[in-house]
């Protein structure tokens, strides 16, 4: 830098270098004061092997740039501060240089930082990985930024589709064998096949707490465009999806463990992972937690974490207990097993190439007729799984903050301030608002994975009846 008034601009450029990983060094060294001094220190760093890219900082009549560019043979990049005393004319004299006298002018501290940083990843792959990561994070905020302006716009939508949303289901005139009510999704065997039919009702902490409009669909039609990605890695038993709430599907027989995975210690229900360890359990599932752990934090690899299946409340179980206690054999642990580990690095490869985290999920596999082992129920969706927005992942939980999340989480959070969601026998109604939110939330998280626009019902029908019809023509 020409003088020491630079000093907060070069502290930029440095911010922007060390964010990527690079060494740098800053000196004060006039071309119009002290020109003997500053062609000692050129010579003394170009005397050095070292790959290197130098940055000059010099306000108004900035000889700096050119005398240094003129006397080294490595790449020199100017980038001078604006002065509002000039209108910005004093930038003439970094623009304007002699012939053979070539420095690159970068006007932005952060962009001339990077510039260095993409001369000097030529011959250092490991800042070339560094560069594309941050390249990777704008482009996911970006991505995310429109999907949520987008998303937005929907939400007159949302509020008007509250008095149409789906709570009951009915299927009469149809020959229905077996009938289960659960939580979200209603289970209609008919001979040899099953009808799910996702609701819009919204459960947690073991109860029903609302219904949010559209929230069906998006959990079928997700679970849907998940099935199909991943028929390459286990068979499912998608039959048919004759309607944007129903899923027709093989009969299967289902294994009384749900499949947990875990890429994050994170959670606030009684059989999350960050609860018990706060709690100061450090065997969890047969697995041994070190100590130190913090809340969000990545695990060192991902984790099987199963549950027992209840309609009241799950409880956790080890892989050996599984097997020990007759819920599965050890091969089909094995193989489950596996393929939950196979689709969960799967989920969150895709995840990530849309600007997501996928956290943590579950998944249900059942046996067909034949003996088959099909991955059932759901795939990915926000009620089954924990999505984060990954580019601001990194920055929020070294600041001790909870991260941008598109699931359901806030509005647990709401109840958990409003009331004890557990213990309390009658709980407060959801705010329209927020309700709708997270009617907009799931909308968004499904354009987001799917890259598809979210459809709208068009003729405004009763949901259960138009459902009814649907599932009629398609048996």
């Amino acid at each position: 830098m020409g003088s020491k008034s630079d000093l907060s601009h070069c502290e930029k450029i440095e911010k922007a270098v060390k964010n990527l990983g690079i060494n740098c060094e800053m000196r004060i060294a006039s071309a119009h004061k002290t020109p003997a001094r500053l062609l000692e220190l050129l010579e003394r760093y170009e005397a050095k092997k070292q790959p290197k890219v130098y940055i000059t900082v010099a306000g108004r009549s900035n000889a700096l740039s050119g005398f240094a560019d003129a006397n080294v043979t490595t790449p020199v990049i100017i980038c001078p501060p604006y002065s509002s005393s000039f209108n910005g004319a004093d930038l003439y004299s970094s623009i304007r240089m002699p012939s053979g006298v070539c420095p690159m002018l970068v006007l932005d501290p952060e962009n001339a930082g990077m510039a260095a940083a993409k001369i000097l990843a030529l011959s250092d792959e490991s800042i070339a990985r560094r560069i594309r990561k941050i390249q990777k994070e704008n482009q996911q905020t970006l991505f995310v930024a429109d999907s949520d302006i987008r998303t937005k716009s929907y939400l007159s939508k949302i509020d008007q589709a509250r008095c149409n949303t789906l709570s009951k289901t009915n299927l009469e005139g149809i020959n229905v064998q077996n009938l289960y009510i659960g939580k979200v999704r209603d289970r209609f065997e008919c001979n040899d096949k099953v009808v799910l039919i996702t609701t819009d009702r919204m459960s947690g902490f073991d109860r029903q707490l609302c219904t949010v409009p559209f929230k069906g669909q998006v959990l079928n039609l997700t679970s849907a465009w998940w099935f199909k990605q991943t028929e390459h890695i286990v068979p499912n038993h998608v039959l048919a999806i004759p309607d944007a709430n129903v899923t027709i599907g093989r009969k299967c027989t289902p294994f009384p463990i749900e499949f947990v995975m875990r890429g994050y210690i994170t959670g606030s229900t009684s059989t999350s992972l960050w609860t018990n360890y706060q709690n100061g359990v450090r065997k969890y599932c047969g697995i041994d937690l070190p100590e130190g752990l913090k809340k969000n934090q990545k695990l060192w690899e991902n984790l099987i974490t199963p549950t027992t299946k209840s309609d009241e409340h799950d409880e956790l179980i080890s892989p050996e207990d599984v097997v020990k206690r007759g819920f599965m054999s050890q091969e089909d642990w094995d193989y489950c097993a596996q393929k939950a580990r196979e689709l969960f690095a799967f989920g969150q490869k895709v995840a990530d190439e849309h600007g997501l985290i996928l956290v943590d999920t579950k998944y249900e596999f059942g046996k067909d007729e034949n003996g088959m082992i099909r991955l059932i129920d759901e795939i990915h969706t926000p009620d089954s799984s924990r999505y984060w927005i990954s580019s601001t992942y990194e920055a929020r939980f070294a600041a001790g903050e909870n991260p941008d999340n598109i699931d359901k989480e806030f509005l647990r959070t709401w109840y958990r301030t409003h009331c004890d969601p557990y213990k309390d026998e009658v709980i407060p109604e959801a705010p329209a608002d927020l309700v709708n939110e997270l009617s907009r939330r799931y909308i968004q998280l499904y354009e987001l994975i799917t890259g598809e626009d979210f459809r709208f019902p068009e003729d405004g029908r009763n949901a259960a009846d138009r459902i009814h019809d649907n599932v009629v023509a398609n048996l």
